[in-house]
């Protein structure tokens, strides 16, 4: 069919159209129904041609892409709504020389492209290579029309086998029109192969992560009726208790804030006894050290009343005389406000506001030695704790026993601070000269830990076992508590090293 010199132009969105389809187009636009009704009037020819942006209503000659398809308006039909459907059969592939504008429409002189084979041997070659991917396509679930699959599969034609695929499968536009484009039958069947690769490989890495989730579901659905088996043979065997006791103590967890290293032991803990007989020995054992974790004073702690007036008269109100022991007590409230007072300011490191020397009050009985410590704690604002290490002959008095012994327990220090309720309590250590020595140790070894200030902010209860506990921000540990010794007598030889260091 003889082409004429300049030819009226149909846009059309989202779509490429290719040689010896026959398709209808509905054309509602103004431009496009210009154009029609110009071919009509002259010999029924139209160039269609892809808009490369959909969205644009209007489209200019920079909008279309350079090459589209000569098509036969074969009818028209009306519309009362002022469009047109007309149907077309297409028949060659035209590149464009030039757009220009005529009445109300775009026309355009173009360069007719007759089809070239290429190697003939590779184009059969190619033709059945398609066709298999097409087929196991359809096999895979890539839904095509069954008609128009049917239609496909008994193509002869390998140009048309090319065009008829590229048009059918969900190609992306850009993918469509470079087939428009390729001179050659042979790098148009090339394109499409490569393309229904892509389909096919798109496909295995769905099916593959279906599988992978499919998997993960299923491994959670079991995961989920296991442990609903076992709540329920648990239920049955010794009631809810058990499990209403975990419930609680992770809500606990939860709820103090606790230390990122103190939160993974608790919940390491807390997952054995889950998984435990509620009434076997080892249970007991993990419910008492996660009762003692989820009841230390992690995050509260009282502020200090620094005032020194206050102080002093809180000192003289409970103590007639003892000037120099008051004296001394309030030059150490001074120094302590003025280490605050430096902090405030950015000169001195916050650590170093807790640092202070150990108050040792020594003299006989009855002399106001514990009760001027009750007098600090008063001036101070903060919670007062004594404990009396008279008699005391066995570290784990002071340090705690290990988990592994039976009936272990904290020691004194750490059951001082659950006594007390906060992180920061003035500690009383009354009776100090009375401790004494056993096969089983020297308390008054262990007692160098908790002075010196240099070691008590890393002090560890060994029943406790978190062993980076001390190395956390906000510890029950006794960094920030001042300590104060009392004695009825001279500095025995055991306590005479561990004052002298701290």
């Amino acid at each position: 069919m003889n082409v004429p010199e300049k030819i009226p132009v149909v846009p059309v969105r989202g779509s490429v159209i290719y040689p010896t389809m026959v398709m209808p187009i509905d054309a509602g636009r103004k431009l496009s129904v210009n154009a029609i009704d110009a071919a009509l009037e002259r010999d029924r020819v139209v160039l269609i041609v892809a808009q490369r942006d959909k969205e644009v209503e209007e489209p200019a000659p920079d909008d279309l892409y350079p090459t589209g398809t000569v098509c036969n308006i074969l009818r028209m039909r009306k519309n009362p709504d002022g469009s047109v459907q007309v149907l077309v059969q297409c028949f060659a592939r035209a590149r464009v020389k030039r757009f220009e504008r005529a009445d109300g429409h775009l026309e355009a002189e173009v360069e007719v492209q007759r089809d070239e084979l290429g190697n003939e041997l590779e184009v059969k070659a190619l033709y059945r290579e398609v066709k298999e991917r097409f087929s196991e396509l359809l096999k895979e679930g890539k839904y095509v029309s069954p008609d128009v699959a049917q239609f496909i599969q008994n193509l002869e034609d390998p140009a048309q086998l090319a065009d008829y695929i590229a048009f059918h499968m969900d190609f992306k536009l850009e993918d469509k029109q470079r087939i428009l484009e390729l001179p050659t039958v042979a790098e148009r069947l090339k394109r499409v192969l490569a393309l229904l690769n892509t389909e096919l490989e798109l496909i295995e890495t769905q099916r593959r992560i279906q599988q992978q989730v499919k998997e993960e579901i299923d491994r959670n659905q079991r995961e989920y009726f296991l442990r609903e088996q076992m709540k329920a043979i648990q239920r049955e065997l010794h009631g809810e208790e058990g499990e209403e006791e975990v419930e609680e103590f992770r809500k606990k967890i939860e709820a103090l804030n606790l230390p990122e290293v103190v939160r993974k032991e608790a919940e390491r803990e807390l997952g054995r006894l889950a998984r435990m007989h509620p009434d076997s020995a080892e249970a007991a054992v993990i419910r008492t050290y996660l009762d003692w974790i989820t009841n230390l004073p992690w995050n509260k702690r009282t502020e200090d009343n620094l005032d020194l007036e206050r102080a002093k008269a809180i000192l003289d109100e409970d103590h007639y005389g003892l000037e120099k022991v008051k004296d001394r007590v309030l030059e150490y409230l001074a120094v302590r406000k003025l280490k605050a007072e430096r902090a405030k300011r950015g000169e001195l490191p916050e650590e170093e506001v807790n640092k202070g020397p150990i108050l040792l009050f020594v003299g006989p009985p009855g002399v106001g030695k514990t009760s001027i410590a009750k007098s600090i704690a008063r001036a101070l604002g903060r919670k007062y704790v004594r404990v009396s290490l008279g008699g005391a002959r066995d570290e784990s008095d002071i340090r705690g026993h290990r988990r592994t012994y039976i009936g272990a327990m904290p020691g004194r220090i750490i059951q001082g601070l659950r006594q007390a309720g906060t992180k920061n309590p003035v500690f009383l250590l009354d009776e100090a000269d009375k401790m004494g020595q056993s096969f089983q140790g020297d308390p008054a070894a262990a007692l160098l830990e908790v002075l010196d200030p240099a070691q008590n902010k890393e002090f560890v209860d060994p029943e406790q076992a978190i062993p980076t506990m001390a190395q956390t921000p906000v510890q029950p540990a006794p960094q920030t508590i001042p300590y104060v010794p009392v004695q009825n007598q001279a500095q025995p030889p055991q306590m005479q090293h561990i004052l002298n260091t701290a």
